[in-house]
């Protein structure tokens, strides 16, 4: 018996009729016969998901109250559980070891979760549609031929393939609302400084968030309640009280603000989404929704602040994998040979210039053999070279240039300064409306191969979610209805700082107008 949300097995264990073990072992059952398939997992832990399923059966019958015992968690292979290997989905860790749990990890196995393995994923995070991992596409459960989305598209895919009732993700521009929308499931983004970064691999270290997907709002209030809170590890989460949200889920919408942002409805929007959120809309005004146009004037500036930004702090935060400390090293025996096959050509070379007196030929080759790089410099670009994918390449690369000499103020600063604007409009925003409603994508899934070769489309996937990283605030994706092509529409709702109780309020009402209608 596979309980497909959390709130069902909760309400399973309680009458007695399953248990934790049993919980554990019929999802395992499922990624088995379907793993191979979809390509979800990276790494699964059978043995200790059992052992942990077995310790909390027996803590339960001794009375220990434990808010999320018996919860099946996949994690994203981007965050750290002590003893366990942490990839990013790259070559460069693919044998690297965890010294040390991330605290949504500490805070979660404290509340009774069991971790069952760890989810693929776009290197590093980098991605749009999950092809990008060292181990493979991930393939999405309603089609298989159809990317997941990415960067968490192996964690969407394991709620959407019921191989867990709650897979955690990361979100830097839209790695978890765009899966969420593509599969079929809910995606949160939250606050950023909601949630504790701390055991996150880091990407872009102003945008990244941690956030949970699961089948039903009720078990993403349940998660984000255990994982929320400031954290003396991370000092950027916020010292914000955390709410009951799962209290605020029966609120309904009658009163609620509504806004609609231009923007965002306008050119490049394919027709079938924009049918199926008009309908949403209109069922969230017979609900008593006020619901009214508004503006955020800097949005077409979002996808070229955003890459500016995230590829500046990425080339930052991935210099550390040098090939000296940890992770993949080149070959060092094979480097010396290359090199020292160079060195003997080019002084080769000098001798057959000097003897046939060929002076600038000669120069040449003494000018090469100069600038040889030393053994450590090579090392250092073969092991970046060979350890890391095209698409981490490219980021480093665009980072690398826009903060370099003489192109700082054109791009970075100007680009800091455009971020700014963009949180402002949201502000704005947010003084005449409660929530904004929007499209998460502007397609529905694509084929997987049909953008690998044209990063600038696959990077405009990214249209509609973006902004919220670039401004900080959360924000939640729940279906809405389907697609004439016969995949779920993505609904994005999004909210002022802090307000994951109001988005998910907002967010239970759409979801049960989609299940009825």
């Amino acid at each position: 018996m596979t309980y497909l949300t959390y709130g069902a097995a909760r309400e399973a264990l309680a009458r007695g009729e399953t248990s934790c073990e049993a919980l554990v072992s019929s999802f395992l059952e499922k990624i088995e016969a379907e793993n191979d398939r979809l390509n979800v997992f990276i790494s699964v832990d059978a043995e200790g998901a059992r052992a942990q399923a077995r310790a909390l059966d027996a803590r339960r019958a001794r009375g220990e109250d434990l808010p999320l015992a018996g919860m099946v968690v996949a994690v994203k292979d981007v965050i750290c559980i002590r003893g366990q290997r942490v990839t990013c989905a790259s070559r460069m860790l693919e044998n690297f070891t965890s010294l040390y749990d991330a605290t949504v990890i500490e805070r979660l196995r404290a509340a009774g979760v069991l971790f069952i393995g760890k989810t693929n994923c776009d290197e590093f995070a980098m991605g749009s549609s999950n092809e990008n991992s060292h181990f493979g596409p991930v393939r999405n459960p309603l089609d298989p031929d159809y990317v997941p989305g990415g960067s968490s598209g192996g964690s969407a895919a394991a709620v959407a393939a019921g191989m867990c009732h709650v897979a955690l993700g990361s979100d830097t521009g839209g790695s978890i609302r765009q899966p969420a929308a593509f599969c079929g499931v809910m995606g949160l983004k939250p606050t950023y400084g909601r949630v504790s970064r701390y055991g996150l691999v880091a990407y872009a270290s102003s945008f990244d968030c941690i956030g949970p997907f699961a089948r039903d709002v009720d078990d993403l209030a349940a998660v984000l309640a255990v994982m929320a809170g400031q954290d003396p590890n991370d000092a950027t989460s916020a010292p914000v009280p955390v709410p009951d949200y799962r209290a605020a889920l029966d609120g309904g919408v009658a009163g609620l603000r509504i806004g609609l942002p231009k923007e965002y409805f306008g050119e490049g929007l394919d027709e079938g989404i924009r049918a199926a959120i008009e309908q949403q809309v209109a069922r969230l005004e017979t609900a008593g929704a006020t619901v009214r146009d508004v503006s955020l004037p800097h949005t077409p500036y979002g996808i070229a602040t955003y890459y500016i930004l995230t590829t500046a702090e990425a080339s930052s935060n991935l210099a550390r994998y040098d090939g000296v400390r940890y992770g993949y090293r080149a070959d060092e025996q094979a480097v010396r040979r290359a090199m020292k096959a160079e060195r003997e050509a080019l002084e080769a070379a000098l001798r057959a210039a000097e003897e046939a007196g060929d002076d600038a030929a000669a120069a040449e080759a003494r000018a090469r053999l100069d600038a040889q790089e030393s053994l450590l410099d090579r090392l250092y670009a073969q092991t970046r070279t060979e350890g890391f994918g095209s698409e981490v390449k490219r980021r480093i690369m665009l980072g690398t240039y826009v903060l370099s000499s003489g192109y700082y103020d054109a791009y970075y600063a100007r680009a800091q300064r455009v971020r700014t604007l963009i949180r402002r409009d949201f502000e704005r925003a947010f003084e005449t409306v409660d929530v904004l409603l929007t499209p998460a994508t502007p397609t529905p899934p694509f084929r997987l191969g049909e953008k690998l070769d044209d990063p600038l489309s696959m990077y405009l996937n990214d249209v509609y979610t973006v902004t919220a990283n670039l401004a900080g605030i959360p924000g939640l994706v729940v279906p809405g209805g389907r697609h004439p092509e016969g995949f779920p529409v993505g609904v994005q709702l999004l909210g002022p700082h802090f307000e994951e109780a109001r988005l998910l309020r907002a967010g239970a009402a759409v979801a049960h107008q989609a299940t009825t209608a």
